[in-house]
């Protein structure tokens, strides 16, 4: 993997290296860095010479130039959320991208309906997945869904993977068969003899998962794969292609091949790939926090005797997290219906003399 010093050598090298005279003056005397490059000596002299006076590589600790840097890479992450977000919404480029993933996939037909599924966990703990909808190349969030997972130990990402790829398929198969529709695939005739009504029609696709996807993607590699296509597999479902992208080196990994597709760092469908699975890990990661933060604020006021449900939900109306309980005073917490002085003293000193694990401070 590329690190930072790595691309602060390649950046000077490229932007002062091409279209400069010795003696030019586009080589300020005082370069600003985020890291200094593997050998930032070298890269000094270089410099050095290319402009026919000193330069000096800094990293700002402090001051007006710590900021200044800090407003550069603010400015930074902001045209590229905006360079994103028009790429993605340009939409020759969103056919183009599809096209290059039918043809890198073998599919039949451009994958206009893409679900990706990530799966979060720490230290197996509040195992979760996360589904994201991308449909002709553009994010559908009202169709994303999360799902827990339950009964894994460790970080067992792929029996979650084929769990929730095998609950995601049956209730489509589920919806399918309760609204007749599994019987006319393939017929287009078949509508007109059951008298499915345009109401009834309209209904089933708005159900939760009644839509498949053209394309399901994980994120992973050859494991995770074999996982999913097994759960379709085993549900008699082989109409959805399957791959995974495993973010190494960005391979793309089909079921059954030895060997990864590689795709171009600069393709489109690659491109359009990264952007679903990172959003399927950003939805992911977003619910597993939520899990873990709502699991740590029950478990901090569960320690506390004599302190029932209604109590801990006075308590939490009131001051809104464990953190600002802890901060309160004995005073300020018996104001709260039901609580009193003697309870309140209770709740103080058991949150303080709790140790401040990582769980606690996601309470707050």
């Amino acid at each position: 993997d590329v690190n930072t010093t790595d691309l602060v050598e390649h950046f000077l090298g490229q932007f002062y290296g091409e279209g400069t005279s010795p003696d030019s003056n586009g080589i300020p005397r005082e370069v600003l860095v985020p890291e200094l490059p593997p050998d930032p000596e070298t890269m000094t002299q270089w410099l050095t010479a290319r402009r026919g006076g000193p330069v000096q590589l800094r990293v700002p600790q402090r001051g007006d130039k710590k900021a200044l840097m800090e407003t550069v890479a603010r400015n930074a992450k902001g045209g590229l959320a905006l360079h994103k977000t028009r790429r993605a919404s340009d939409l020759t480029t969103r056919s183009q991208a599809l096209h290059e993933i039918q043809e890198a996939l073998g599919l039949d037909d451009a994958p206009l309906r893409i679900e990706c599924y990530d799966v979060s966990n720490l230290q197996g703990t509040h195992v979760v997945a996360s589904m994201v909808v991308f449909e002709d190349g553009l994010a559908r969030k009202s169709e994303y869904r999360r799902f827990s997972i339950k009964g894994f130990e460790g970080s067992d990402d792929i029996s979650a993977i084929r769990e929730v790829i095998t609950r995601r398929f049956r209730r489509y198969l589920a919806e399918r068969e309760e609204t007749g529709e599994l019987d006319m695939l393939g017929d287009p005739e078949a509508r007109e003899d059951q008298d499915i009504s345009p109401e009834r029609t309209l209904a089933s696709t708005q159900r939760k998962f009644a839509y498949p996807p053209n394309l399901v993607v994980v994120d992973g590699g050859a494991g995770q794969v074999a996982a999913a296509a097994g759960a379709l597999a085993d549900l008699g479902i082989d109409d959805v292609a399957v791959c995974g992208l495993a973010k190494r080196l960005e391979e793309v990994w089909l079921p059954d091949q030895q060997h990864p597709v590689i795709l171009s760092r600069t393709s489109e469908g690659l491109y359009l790939l990264q952007r679903v699975r990172d959003e399927a890990h950003r939805f992911a990661i977003t619910y597993h926090r939520a899990k873990r933060g709502k699991a740590a604020t029950v478990s901090a006021l569960d320690s506390v005797p004599g302190l029932g449900p209604a109590r801990r939900a006075a308590l939490l109306k009131k001051f809104g997290s464990v953190k600002a309980i802890s901060a309160a005073s004995d005073a300020e917490i018996a104001e709260v219906p039901g609580i009193g002085p003697r309870l309140a003293a209770t709740i103080t000193s058991a949150l303080r003399t709790a140790e401040p694990g990582p769980s606690r401070r996601l309470a707050t």
